[in-house]
């Protein structure tokens, strides 16, 4: 028949295939790399060398081991597609996110080609930008004009010992390079305020709220709602923590003024309050997830609606968010 090589060289590509329900055998379920495909009947057909199955049925039956795996036309992983755009290494790293079906190829290449604006590189930026970073988005922007205290370490998990008195975009920079080196990350260490906190925004396809003050977040939601971006806020004080989406690309979507009018400076801070140490590290990883589905598209954004956690009884709240159309920042758009 027509043998060519296939395009991957790496035994975990088949092994992919095989774990998304591709494949002849009943297991679906292939170990080892095949050296050629031919086609038969619309059909990508590859050759397996004389190496064991590992699938489970094959080493219960002991029967002869599998040589052939026959792919449909449209698995993501035949031979067949064309998958230059993403490597085999990035191909392997995002394997997991990849087999899950609301993801799979497309999805991943959607993050790829991203960019996320996290403003605040403390409790809750520390695990959102590790996980976005370790997802695969394409580009980071890092902003926070602070220096990393040892008073941070307790729930700022981006930043060690090594860091004290490092700037926290630098030092959050290198953990992130650590996790992820394929990751284009930009550091702003300085206040976004104005023009050019709205130019900022306007560059990102999602912005996370990160902060730990009122002013920020009514400057950020102000930012978002001029532009139509879409904001992932998140808070944790205490026991307390919070989030919500805000799908500000959306005429009939609320915004974070609707939620709590600007009436100044609170006195409560993490400084002054404190806060239990992984309280940020669940609400800042679920930032990440919210802007990971509207990055990629999937799911059902945190939108209209915001949880309440009360992590002392371990219990979650959820209230209904409506637009205030006598809103000073959004009502009127």
């Amino acid at each position: 028949g027509n043998v060519r090589k296939i395009h991957h060289k790496k035994p975990w590509v088949l092994a992919l295939c095989a774990m998304l329900g591709f494949g002849h055998h009943p297991a679906g379920a292939f170990r080892f790399r095949h050296p050629g495909y031919r086609q038969i009947s619309g059909l990508a057909q590859a050759q397996a060398p004389a190496a064991p199955c590992l699938c489970s049925s094959c080493r219960a039956s002991n029967h002869e081991p599998c040589r052939i795996v026959v792919f449909p036309v449209n698995c993501p992983l035949s031979p067949n597609n064309d998958l230059s755009a993403m490597e085999d290494e990035q191909l392997l790293r995002y394997s997991r996110q990849i087999l899950l079906p609301q993801m799979d190829l497309e999805g991943q290449e959607k993050l790829l080609n991203s960019r996320a604006l996290i403003i605040g590189l403390g409790g809750l930026g520390s695990p959102a930008a590790m996980y976005l970073a370790a997802a695969g988005v394409g580009t980071l922007v890092l902003n926070d004009f602070d220096t990393v205290d040892l008073s941070n370490l307790q729930r700022q998990i981006a930043h060690g010992t090594d860091n004290l008195g490092e700037s926290k975009t630098a030092s959050a920079a290198k953990r992130l390079a650590s996790l992820n080196p394929e990751v284009r990350i930009a550091t702003i260490d300085q206040f976004l305020e104005g023009r050019a906190l709205e130019q900022a925004v306007s560059d990102a396809d999602v912005v996370l709220d990160c902060s730990d003050n009122f002013a920020t977040r009514f400057a950020i939601n102000a930012a978002c709602v001029r532009v139509r971006k879409p904001l992932v806020s998140g808070a944790a004080i205490r026991f307390e923590g919070q989030l919500t989406v805000f799908s500000l690309d959306r005429p009939d979507s609320p915004c974070y003024n609707c939620l709590y009018p600007n009436r100044g400076e609170l006195a409560e801070s993490c400084s002054r309050t404190g806060v239990i140490a992984p309280l940020p590290g669940i609400i800042g990883s679920m930032q990440a997830l919210e802007a990971i589905k509207l990055l990629a598209g999937i799911g059902h954004p945190l939108a209209g609606r915001l949880l309440l956690l009360d992590a002392l009884s371990m219990e979650w709240h959820q209230m209904a968010l409506r637009k205030n159309p006598r809103c000073p920042t959004c009502g009127s758009l």
